[in-house]
């Protein structure tokens, strides 16, 4: 297969997935209210499909992994980052610090960019200079990972109740689901590299780890762009007073089903 045809094949791919990825870390009006009924245990499993389902996320953690061949270096780098997305996601949503999440979502585009050009060996190519310390690097992305998971966890009506609690368990479904999607990047990783085309197809896959960045970053320019109710950003005080009050009604609303002779 020729790099033209392989260049078309993603493009339609792209285009293909262009919906999935706008949805991708939306949390719908039905996850809202499971979560009112079902608990932490649906927390866990929110935190799951949303790493799963988060194709920014999948695509650093990809890159990352690549050209990792040792057990040791895969662990070191993946612990790293998850420790840092697991830092922002659980003080900055106990603390209630945030952000527009299109912008956060940006940065996190460019951090797929940013790999992918790590992967290329773009900085002694073309800039002439060694590449930054890896480690702390994927530190610091993963702290802007963990910000944007917040951004999503603070969209949802968390309540007073077992708040700490609710975080912790979003995390563990973050983990887990990080767990399941690096297993599975292993497994193709380590399968493919075993044939003569890794070598051949591994700078046109780190390039298109590139293009999908820029893909992401300015789809998600667009969305900021495109936004002009404070409301749907998520996080004006207006917003929270409309989240908490739809969790009283829901919770009204039980009771009464319950117990009928409320009324």
């Amino acid at each position: 297969m020729d790099l033209k045809k392989l260049n078309i094949a993603g493009s339609s791919l792209l285009l293909t997935l262009l919906p999935a990825v706008a949805l991708a870390h939306g949390i719908s009006e039905g996850d809202k209210q499971g979560l009112i009924d079902g608990g932490y245990l649906r927390y866990t499993w929110l935190g799951a499909t949303h790493m799963v389902t988060g194709y920014d996320h999948l695509l650093f953690i990809f890159g990352v992994v690549f050209f990792l061949t040792g057990f040791r270096d895969i662990v070191k780098y993946i612990t790293i980052f998850t420790v840092g997305h697991s830092l922002t996601l659980i003080f900055a949503t106990v603390f209630g610090i945030s952000a527009n999440y299109f912008l956060v979502d940006a940065v996190i585009a460019l951090s797929v960019c940013y790999k992918g050009f790590d992967n290329l060996d773009g900085f002694r190519k073309y800039l002439k200079m060694p590449s930054p310390n890896l480690l702390w690097v994927i530190f610091g992305f993963g702290l802007i990972h963990g910000f944007g998971l917040s951004t999503r966890l603070q969209q949802l009506p968390l309540g007073e109740s077992g708040l700490i609690t609710r975080i912790l368990s979003f995390n563990v479904g973050v983990e887990l689901g990080q767990v399941i999607a690096l297993t599975i990047m292993l497994a193709l990783i380590a399968g493919w590299r075993r044939t003569k085309s890794f070598n051949q197809f591994s700078a046109v896959s780190n390039a298109g780890l590139i293009a999908a960045g820029v893909f992401l970053f300015l789809m998600q320019m667009h969305g900021f762009g495109h936004t002009t109710d404070p409301d749907s950003f998520g996080f004006s005080t207006d917003n929270h007073f409309h989240e908490h009050q739809k969790l009283e009604e829901a919770i009204i609303e039980q009771q009464r089903d319950s117990h009928p002779s409320i009324d």
